[in-house]
């Protein structure tokens, strides 16, 4: 590896360490090969459990089958929508919590320009979400009350 290659995965890595949201890599089968401190902290999984499993650790088992369905697709096509535009979806804790979460996706090339993986960049949404869902059932109350007979 040259200096400025050593240099690139140096800067990656403190780039991914010192990040407030969670960088997530994983291989064209959808194993982990990068797990960040965020991820650790929201997700509850260390790098050491996470590495080397596949993004079913995070998935819930009811969005599995779409998830691996998009995943395949992509790595297939080469093409994500999710580059520019925000995905919201549901994740799971290790604690087995639900939880909401945000991100945006790349495609990782090798050298060669084949797609090597997938960089996941992940916030977690779960307090907007809760609080969007207590305004939706708010706002449900009140048109009731307004179309309500007298």
């Amino acid at each position: 590896m040259g200096v400025d290659a050593m240099s690139r995965n140096t800067d990656f890595a403190a780039i991914v360490a010192a990040s407030g949201d969670a960088v997530v890599v994983s291989d064209p089968d959808g194993a982990i090969t990068v797990w960040s401190p965020a991820a650790e902290r929201i997700f509850g999984f260390s790098e050491a459990e996470a590495l080397g499993q596949t993004l079913d650790l995070i998935t819930p088992e009811r969005h599995r089958r779409r998830h691996w369905q998009g995943y395949a697709e992509t790595m297939r096509t080469g093409v994500t929508r999710y580059g520019a535009e925000v995905l919201r979806v549901p994740a799971l804790h290790k604690e087995g919590r639900p939880l909401s979460i945000a991100f945006t996706v790349g495609l990782v090339r090798d050298e060669a320009g084949a797609i090597s993986g997938i960089v996941a960049v992940i916030r977690d949404d779960t307090a907007r979400w809760e609080e969007d869902r207590r305004l939706r059932r708010r706002l449900a109350e009140l048109e009731a009350e307004i179309t309500a007979p007298a």
